[in-house]
């Protein structure tokens, strides 16, 4: 028996596209949380780097320091960052499952590429004396 594919009526492709989409804004927005959570740890630990520079006396009255703080922010973005990574390649393998084909997805790339960047940033900071 062969498989021949029906194509999709119009309202189907079109949910089809809809929820693909939205599985692309979902994975953005998470990608623009954990730039925010990286890029705000980074500056912080540069910030009081410099800061603990100027005054040498401040830096031992600390609960938490400046680069421990730094290296949970960022640690915290990259782990939302992978988690909702593979929760979106299997959403979209689900869906591909489903309908036949999967396109690449930008976000993906995007996801990547800024997890590169958080890996550069907190091995910055860990290596940093």
């Amino acid at each position: 028996m062969t498989d021949i594919k029906t194509p999709l009526d119009t309202g189907t492709r079109l949910a089809i596209e809809r929820t693909q989409l939205a599985h692309e804004r979902t994975l953005m927005a998470w990608i623009r949380t954990a730039t925010a959570m990286i890029s705000f740890g980074f500056t912080i630990y540069k910030f009081f780097e410099f800061e603990i520079g100027k005054n040498l006396s401040e830096a031992t009255n600390r609960v938490i320091s400046p680069r421990l703080f730094a290296q949970i922010m960022i640690g915290s973005g990259l782990v939302a960052l992978l988690l909702s990574t593979i929760e979106h390649r299997q959403s979209v393998r689900r869906l591909a499952a489903d309908q036949g084909g999967a396109r690449p997805t930008v976000a993906g790339v995007i996801a990547a590429f800024i997890a590169v960047l958080g890996l550069l940033a907190f091995f910055a900071t860990l290596l940093h004396q």
